[in-house]
């Protein structure tokens, strides 16, 4: 009997955790994780990717057990004399951590791909299964709350999802073309997999950049016969996981249940 090839659509923590699971069990040719980058955003003049990060830190046994983001064991020396000089600090990068942006921005600035640096970041992490960026565009999350419009780390961890959420906006998502790589895991993929990650932040950027490659009248579809598709509600008892996406449900109107976020997951792209 064949093998069934799985590719999972992952945001941060709560995806990272269903991804490990997967590649637990599961040959490295059988599964491809594709990662939101629509949280990505530019800090102390560096390129941060939190969701890529947290699911590569995860499936590399690096992430640290306690809070399933950043790296176990971590330091904090440059963010606290960052601190003294009086440089931003809310967003807490660690010494490990702040080695991966440094790295990261230092290889884009220099031409190469998101994906190409997110390849040769789980080599040298021994990571065997495939972590593939949505897109090597640059997609960036908006929030419009009742305070104005924030951009989402500002929104989720500088104001710890204090304002309330109205909607979401993907700027550069029109113009975002999905990867060779990402397009062939979703061609060749018996299951898809939707993570349990914020259906609203996380797993709708990313179909949003796969809907114009994906749409019915195409070459390929997100829907076609033989295929499964697996949703995992990030939400139980009414309740997240992690992260602000009950708060988000009841901010955009929806009961802050499982059937909310399937609502909200698009029936065909």
């Amino acid at each position: 009997m064949n093998k069934l090839k799985i590719t999972a659509l992952a945001g941060g923590v709560g995806g990272a955790k269903l991804a490990h699971g997967l590649a637990q069990v599961l040959a490295p040719e059988d599964l491809t994780v594709i990662v939101n980058t629509g949280d990505d955003f530019e800090h102390l003049g560096l390129t941060i990717c939190p969701d890529l990060d947290t699911v590569c830190y995860t499936l590399a046994n690096l992430a640290n057990p306690e809070t399933g983001w950043g790296r176990k064991d971590e330091t904090w020396n440059a963010i606290s004399n960052i601190e003294k000089l009086g440089g931003d600090s809310w967003f807490r990068l660690g010494d490990s951590d702040l080695a991966t942006h440094i790295e990261r921005t230092r290889r884009l600035r220099e031409g190469q791909t998101l994906t190409q640096v997110t390849q040769d970041f789980c080599e040298a992490w021994g990571i065997k299964h495939k972590i593939l960026p949505m897109t090597d565009s640059p997609v960036r999350t908006i929030v419009n709350t009742d305070e104005g419009e924030l951009a989402f780390q500002e929104y989720f961890v500088h104001r710890r999802c204090e304002p309330r959420v109205k909607s979401f906006r993907f700027d550069g998502v029109d113009g975002a073309e999905p990867t060779v790589g990402v397009k062939e895991a979703i061609k060749s993929a018996d299951v898809i997999v939707l993570c349990p990650s914020n259906p609203w932040v996380s797993i709708d950027p990313i179909i949003k950049t796969l809907t114009p490659t994906l749409h019915p009248s195409g070459t390929m579809s997100l829907k076609r016969r033989g295929r499964f598709i697996v949703a995992v509600s990030p939400i139980i008892g009414g309740k997240a996981i992690k992260g602000p996406a009950a708060k988000n449900v009841c901010g955009i109107k929806y009961r802050s249940f499982g059937v909310g976020c399937g609502k909200t997951l698009p029936k065909r792209p």
